[in-house]
């Protein structure tokens, strides 16, 4: 019998997720954790490279816990806690800076990125707003990954970087001091529908930058309106209609399945029915799928639930398995 694999998945604090996040990221990561050891953390001090506003990360942190576990994160079973509750973490980003080349930093997808937008926007100094914390972001994901000895690291391709990164300081890591001790090497794994596999509001891919996302637990009556705010063209109610130029109904296709799609895509190309009542249809959809999830979401986030001592248990369990890294870590490099 094959011996059983550490899966490790870091969760951004960056708001509700939405609709798109949820079938394409969170629904894969909850099955994925049934038959695996899964840690999910919620990556706070990352955060920190954007977030200024302490009211608003603090919001986020909660607002994110408390809707991976009213969509059936089991804590029982999944290890779930702060980033920020692991103080390992951040002792192993040290240890880690030291073995760690600054030409691989130089080379990190979002540090270049940043690099470009500078020049493009005509900048002389290229190294303007950008900040330590997002050039050393590659070395705090990977003491994130490396401090639970992960096996397996889920993402999407656009961040198979940061995995092939963790691996090269690992091995570097591995090369110095492995005698004593040796990080296992992590590899990513790359679920085809992680990401948004829905399109927003307004037809491009489900996305917060794109502010055209659904909220998952935004409240009903809000939920309502901005479903009836999807853009239709001005087909009347009695002419056909074409269902795929029409983004609810390629929402209500995807969450409502193929035998009631195809009832629906009959009617409107028959002129059996109008945009206001897909959109009656999608918002019942919506509402139906999610709404007992909204219920235990308002639960969790309300003061005084028992969010917080989920997450404590979380974060004592996280650190048990921390704290055994670093001493092997540090009898390794002499810090002990």
């Amino acid at each position: 019998m094959a011996a059983t694999k550490t899966y490790l998945t870091g969760i951004q604090t960056s708001g509700m997720p939405h609709l798109g996040n949820y079938y394409g990221a969170i629904q894969p990561a909850l099955a994925a954790a049934e038959s695996n050891d899964t840690l999910y953390f919620l990556a706070d001090y990352h955060s920190l490279n954007s977030v200024k506003e302490p009211a608003k990360l603090r919001e986020d942190v909660r607002s994110v816990a408390a809707t991976w576990l009213a969509c059936g994160l089991d804590p029982e079973r999944t290890v779930l806690y702060r980033q920020s509750s692991v103080p390992e973490v951040f002792e192993l980003a040290t240890v880690l800076a030291s073995v760690t080349a600054k030409g691989l930093m130089n080379r990190a997808h979002a540090y270049k990125a940043a690099r470009d937008r500078n020049e493009a926007a005509g900048g002389t100094e290229l190294d303007a707003g950008i900040n330590m914390g997002l050039f050393n972001y590659p070395i705090l994901m990977a003491a994130d990954i490396l401090v639970m000895e992960t096996d397996v690291v889920p993402v999407g391709r656009d961040q198979a970087q940061h995995i092939e990164y963790t691996a090269d300081i690992a091995r570097a890591f591995n090369h110095l001091y492995g005698e004593s001790y040796s990080f296992p090497v992590p590899e990513g794994a790359y679920p085809e529908g992680t990401g948004s596999i829905l399109p927003g509001v307004d037809g491009r891919k489900m996305s917060k930058s794109y502010d055209n996302h659904i909220p998952l637990f935004m409240p009903e009556n809000r939920l309502k309106k901005l479903v009836r705010r999807i853009p239709t063209d001005s087909t009347p109610v009695e002419e056909p209609k074409d269902p795929d130029s029409s983004v609810p109904f390629q929402l209500l296709a995807y969450l409502g399945g193929a035998e009631r799609a195809d009832g629906i895509r009959k009617r409107l190309e028959a002129g059996g029915m109008g945009w206001g009542e897909l959109k009656n249809e999608l918002f019942d959809e919506i509402n139906g799928r999610f709404g007992p999830m909204r219920e235990r979401y308002e639960q969790l986030v309300a003061p005084g639930s028992e969010l917080d001592d989920i997450l404590a248990a979380g974060a004592a369990r996280a650190r048990v398995r921390a704290a055994a890294t670093m001493a092997k870590v540090r009898r390794a490099v002499g810090i002990d």
